[in-house]
């Protein structure tokens, strides 16, 4: 089966969200917020995508993929029209406190990001999708180009919101261009992506008997009837536990990085949209190069977790630079980040794909999703609390924790003895 679909879809869905990050956090202060409210802004998407990633991935393995990323990227496009909504309302003061003022358009902003989180099962769904469609030789190479493609869309996104961001209408036109990118995604699902699942698929009792003797229909589908044995049935896959503590201990570190820095550019950096957008385009860019050639060849000579503690010592040391404030040791961040990011995460996801039973990858997914959403929670809150108390030292957590998560994926190297794309 063709992986260019979900790759397209996965590239405008990273397009759509990395279209945000260079403005939201001037968008919230410009309405009244600091770097609390900006956390608690960002954490509003994945609180929750908390509860909607598990169901959705769950009800993939069930009624298909396709479907269910059809609907999570409806509810994208709503989303960001509520987002466009919010620039036309008066800015009538809901709270005040000494600190911050809440108003009306920062509230339905809050509203447009719970709605996007609520539907955003699209990484897990379609994580999911390319590991129906791998096998043992290919897994590896696919989720690299998911993750390429994912840093694609971060290399245009933070481009196209810098230089929209730049005109004289502001934050509007990035919000409007996530409308338009999150249409472009649900119309190529709708009419290009195939059904992956062929759990999915429903047969008559006679048909599915004859299709099982012929050999057409190899595994049993997973029985999604009972909830709570269900979940049972995956934390106690082998593995699953420590997969699931590495996801939640990345994607904290990513989000005390993520609340942290668009902070340190506007307060201490000083730097504008276009400034932040062209960072972060640069950072993607660079990103992409390596989960390109550079994990590629890597991924030939060396295990998955040794991957992943390479990538996560050098993030680690990327996040320590960031405590210097300055734009050189910033720019100098932004390549040790690209190179620490493009080797471990695309080597984590192609380890949990291979993670648990093939029939519950939907689940499994949406599960460790929602650990990075708890996590995301704790992290972007976290770190807009440590911004105000400490400023860039937030920055020494983040370093200590992805350092903690690349040292504990070593337990794995036993089980992940053999590189994904070992050269036969």
């Amino acid at each position: 089966m063709a992986l260019w679909p979900v790759l397209l879809v996965n590239f405008i869905g990273s397009l759509g969200l990395s279209i945000v990050i260079p403005f939201l956090v001037f968008v919230v202060r410009d309405w009244g917020g600091n770097a609390l409210v900006y956390g608690f802004m960002a954490s509003t998407y994945p609180t929750f995508q908390l509860f909607g990633a598990p169901v959705l991935g769950r009800l993939s393995d069930r009624i298909g993929r396709r479907k269910v990323l059809l609907v999570s990227q409806a509810g994208t496009l709503l989303s960001w029209l509520v987002f466009a909504a919010a620039f036309f309302l008066p800015e009538l003061v809901v709270s005040e406190t000494s600190q911050f003022v809440l108003t009306l358009p920062l509230c339905i902003v809050f509203i447009a990001r719970a709605l996007d989180g609520l539907t955003g099962g699209n990484v897990s769904v379609a994580n999911a999708y390319v590991s129906d469609i791998s096998t043992d030789k290919t897994r590896g190479r696919n989720f690299g180009w998911m993750a390429a493609s994912s840093s694609t869309g971060f290399v245009v996104g933070p481009a196209v919101a810098g230089m929209l961001g730049s005109t004289v209408y502001g934050e509007l036109l990035p919000v409007l261009m996530a409308a338009m990118i999150s249409l472009i995604a649900t119309l190529v699902i709708f009419f290009v992506l195939p059904e992956s699942n062929p759990c999915a698929i429903e047969f008559g009792k006679t048909e599915e008997s004859l299709r099982r003797t012929l050999g057409q229909e190899t595994k049993d589908c997973f029985d999604n009837e009972d909830d709570s044995r269900a979940w049972k049935q995956i934390v106690k896959q082998p593995h699953v536990p420590l997969m699931l503590l590495l996801y939640l201990l990345i994607f904290l570190a990513f989000n005390l990085f993520y609340t942290a820095f668009p902070n340190q550019a506007a307060v201490n950096l000083d730097w504008d949209v276009g400034q932040v957008g062209w960072f972060f385009t640069l950072l993607s860019g660079l990103m992409v190069l390596v989960q390109g050639p550079v994990l590629g060849w890597l991924s030939k000579y060396v295990t998955p977790p040794k991957l992943v503690l390479s990538g996560g010592i050098l993030m680690s040391g990327s996040f320590s630079l960031l405590v210097l404030s300055h734009a050189s040791t910033t720019y100098a961040s932004a390549i040790v980040f690209a190179a620490g990011n493009g080797i471990m995460w695309p080597s984590y996801m192609a380890m949990l794909s291979r993670t648990g039973e093939q029939r519950m990858q939907g689940s499994i997914q949406g599960l460790a999703t929602s650990a990075g959403g708890a996590a995301s929670i704790v992290g972007l809150i976290s770190g807009g609390v440590l911004f105000t108390l400490i400023g860039a030292s937030t920055f020494v957590i983040a370093a200590v924790v992805i350092a903690v998560a690349a040292v504990m994926a070593m337990r794995l190297n036993s089980v992940f003895s053999r590189p994904l794309n070992e050269v036969e």
